[in-house]
């Protein structure tokens, strides 16, 4: 099997994983793709933020149809997402890679502890001011890791008591314009294969909307969390094995 094919095989798998969350695809997809891609800065980068604007995207469409969407709070945070994204992408231009793995493993190893942890859900009492101060930070640690905030903001969400079906609403939105906005330092220094990028943005549009749709109607909100926290349990365990490696 070529590893084009497997590409796509293995993001539409990703996407319909990351769209269940209500994420972008890239905090996944960036490991995945840096074992077929060699330049991190340059080719998965750029890359992973454009399948994350276009799988977010889709992700918000399949959770609006259900009504988890609450527009206000996700305009919100998505202009501070929006703002901050790209000091972390062009910061990430004069930082070194494995700086920049370090922060990536640190990072999901420190949320995936906090997920496992009972979180009480409050529905009108969410602190979403705490939300928008840290949207800052994290939106420039995103933009530095190349892989939109999201993966950061659901379980932040989350853990500020929002229910997760809500959160993975917000989440989707809120991400979708600061993935464009990190892209924009890469764009004169990025390397894209046009035709494995239309297939991959193809591919993770429909996975997305797919996952998002599965949440809406059958996954309960206690699984969401979970799953998010298994999810990148794995992917960084597997990271981790491969630079050791």
């Amino acid at each position: 099997m070529s590893p084009t094919i497997i590409m796509v095989i293995g993001l539409g798998v990703l996407a319909v994983a990351s769209g269940m969350l209500g994420l972008g695809v890239a905090f996944a997809a960036v490991p995945f793709l840096a074992f077929f891609l060699p330049d991190l800065v340059h080719q998965v980068q750029p890359l992973s933020l454009l399948l994350n604007g276009i799988t977010a995207l889709f992700a918000v469409f399949g959770f609006a149809q259900s009504g988890y969407v609450d527009w206000r709070k996700a305009i919100i945070l998505a202009v501070v997402t929006t703002l901050s994204a790209p000091f972390g992408a062009w910061l990430v231009l004069y930082t070194p890679v494995m700086i920049v793995w370090i922060a990536y493993l640190l990072s999901v190893i420190y949320l995936a502890y906090r997920l496992f942890r009972p979180v009480r859900v409050r529905p009108g009492e969410e602190n979403f001011a705490l939300v928008l101060i840290l949207a800052v930070p994290i939106s420039i640690l995103s933009g530095l890791l190349g892989v939109g905030p999201g993966f950061l903001l659901m379980p932040t969400l989350i853990l500020v008591g929002f229910d997760p079906k809500k959160a993975a609403g917000i989440n989707a939105f809120a991400v979708t314009p600061p993935s464009f906005s990190a892209l924009i330092p890469h764009i004169s220094t990025a390397r894209f294969d046009l035709q494995l990028t239309v297939f991959l943005l193809l591919v993770g549009a429909a996975g997305s909307f797919l996952g998002a749709r599965l949440t809406s109607l059958y996954v309960p909100s206690g699984r969401i969390k979970q799953g998010f926290g298994v999810l990148i349990v794995v992917m960084t365990t597997y990271k981790i094995y491969t630079l050791l490696g």
